[in-house]
């Protein structure tokens, strides 16, 4: 490549992987969470799953899986959930956990299926420990009243309390285990099929990137600093102050960032909270009067219970205030300084790429009607969409789009710019698709080397049936196969400025000259001449990511002055 990608392979696949695992946690995520399917949590732990074993068989890249967690884990940012601070850590300690078992045994069937079963398990202790950290050790105490009442009355006896989370523990090991195996199965059928062309649709990215509004914010370190002094002390005030000092200092804390972060308590809204709190509160009252060896009264059981709930509703407001202030620049700023430098770009990149996943995910109804062949699918992308951000991060400039309608005379500016550029003795190679006229009626398209001059057939009016067809026209495979070979780049390795004509609904299909567009801005920095319909101008620019170009109106007619404003474009960027 002419330009270099500071971003090293490793966290440019990570980037990918990362998005295509953010892809489906937001998309899915917030789909599953809304109609409140049980164990949604271990279904989206499952698709990383699956993601992070199949296409494992395609990038051996030791590191990339807890690279891709981490990605993944930072993305869920965005994600349109109140609470994404114990989401993103559950990522990433999936992605750790499986990252651990691939490096102890190597990648094969045991790692991947040990490694799913730990990602999986993962999501028991998260909310195990997330209950711990909410409400305390408090929680634990009320898990094992609970457990002895229910011993009581249902006339249960088993030796170990803790047996029932031991169940619970197999079940999920259990859910590990099959998304395990079909990872592996996907894996091993993804490097027996060839990519299938993909097609991108920029419409809809348009639509997803015009949707998405992030509110200006004033980030402070002073108030990331202030928060979580506030967050530490209001928990020490509530193991050690009595009831009245905890609970005026609890308000009053959430009061002040409920000033400063407006969703902060957005939690604290939903009825789930408020009957949660209820719950605990008359459980811990009833239970802990009953139970504990102590013999405290319902009262005391009481306050127990409201502690617990202050307590709970301090984290889960100061997490979600203390994760709007970690997105400042300037922290992203001191992790460039670290060893972690390569990971603010490849974010970057993951944000930029996530809009073209999204839009091109299949349909919801797919992925319930065919889940296998869908992840399969979306493996087989995991190039395509590595190729996409290498390109986007080329950020390709010194490109010049001839610009017009049907009919306008594109290429036949082209070609006289061509010919002013071979006067000038500036080599120049590529294709040229003039119109084929039969009595004087527009008939089709030939396909000519700028270089050689020589031509081939391309597209007819008429053809036979076992020929492609687009719109009317009948396109011959020769003519095609001509026009790849020339568009080459080890053959166009000697000339100094490329010309395609032309670039249209095909190559924005990922079809006719769009992979050999790809290879050449790849393989060298050499600037390009194309001919867009003007309706397919911002489409090109989006698909191919190119900065800035110079943009040729068709209808110009002074070649010479054209040809001056090319050389004045490229020459400082040649």
């Amino acid at each position: 490549m002419t330009k270099e990608i500071q971003l090293n392979n490793k966290w440019l696949k990570a980037s990918v992987l990362g998005c295509l695992w953010a892809s489906s946690e937001i998309i899915l995520g917030s789909f599953l969470h809304n109609l409140r399917i049980p164990f949604s949590s271990n279904f989206l732990t499952g698709i990383g799953i699956i993601l992070l074993i199949s296409v494992s068989y395609i990038w051996k890249e030791k590191g990339l899986i807890w690279r891709s967690g981490l990605v993944c884990a930072l993305m869920k940012s965005i994600s349109p959930s109140a609470i994404i601070f114990g989401p993103m850590i559950a990522i990433f300690c999936e992605a750790m956990l499986f990252e651990l078992s691939v490096r102890i045994f190597n990648k094969n069937i045991f790692s991947y299926i040990l490694g799913g079963m730990l990602a999986m398990s993962w999501n028991l202790f998260h909310k195990i420990i997330n209950f711990i950290i909410i409400y305390g050790f408090n929680i634990v105490d009320l898990y094992v009243n609970l457990t002895k009442y229910a011993q009581k009355q249902f006339d249960i006896q088993f030796d170990n309390l803790w047996l029932p989370i031991l169940y619970l523990l197999i079940i999920y090991l259990i859910f590990g285990l099959v998304f395990s195996i079909i990872g592996i199965y996907i894996g091993k059928k993804v490097i027996r099929q060839p990519l299938k062309i993909k097609s991108i649709n920029i419409n809809k990215v348009q639509e997803i990137k015009s949707k998405k509004n992030t509110p200006s914010f004033n980030y402070s370190v002073y108030w990331l600093v202030f928060d979580l002094f506030g967050l530490i002390s209001i928990l020490c005030l509530i193991n050690f102050t009595p009831l009245l000092y905890w609970s005026l200092s609890c308000i009053t804390i959430i009061l002040i960032w409920s000033f400063r972060y407006k969703s902060a308590l957005r939690t604290l809204k939903k009825p789930k909270f408020w009957i949660f709190f209820v719950i605990i509160t008359m459980l811990t009252s009833f239970l802990f009067s009953k139970f504990q060896s102590y013999q405290t009264d319902s009262y005391h059981g009481l306050l127990i219970g409201i502690e617990m709930n202050f307590r709970a509703a301090v984290m889960v407001v100061g997490f979600s205030v203390l994760g709007a202030e970690l997105y400042n620049p300037k922290i992203r700023n001191f992790f460039i300084k670290t060893s972690f430098r390569q990971l603010p770009l490849a974010l970057e990149v993951a944000f930029d790429t996530l809009p073209f996943v999204i839009a091109n995910l299949p349909r919801l109804q797919e992925i319930f009607k065919k889940p296998v062949s869908i992840f399969q699918q979306l493996v087989l992308q995991a190039d395509f969409w590595l190729d996409r951000v290498t390109l986007k991060l080329l950020n390709k400039s010194n490109v010049i789009i001839i610009k017009g309608t049907k009919g306008q005379g594109k290429t036949t500016l082209l070609n006289k710019i061509v010919n002013i550029l071979e006067k000038n003795n500036i080599k120049t190679g590529g294709i040229l698709s003039p119109y084929y006229f039969e009595n004087n009626i527009h008939s089709g398209y030939d396909i000519v080397n700028v270089a050689t001059k020589e031509k081939v057939v391309l597209s007819r009016i008429q053809g036979s049936a076992e020929m492609s067809k687009v719109g009317n026209y009948f396109f011959n495979e020769e003519g095609i196969e001509f026009g790849k070979k020339t568009l080459l780049a080890d053959n166009l390795q000697q000339y100094q400025i490329i010309v395609i004509d032309e670039v249209g609904p095909w190559e924005l299909e990922n079809q006719g000259w769009a992979a050999n567009i790809n290879s050449i801005m790849k393989s060298f920095n050499k600037p390009m001449i194309l001919v867009v319909r003007e309706s397919l101008i911002n489409k090109v620019i989006e698909n191919w990511f190119f900065n800035n170009p110079l943009i040729i109106d068709a209808s110009e007619n002074n070649e010479e002055e054209i040809f001056n404003k090319i050389l004045k474009f490229i020459k400082p960027k040649s």
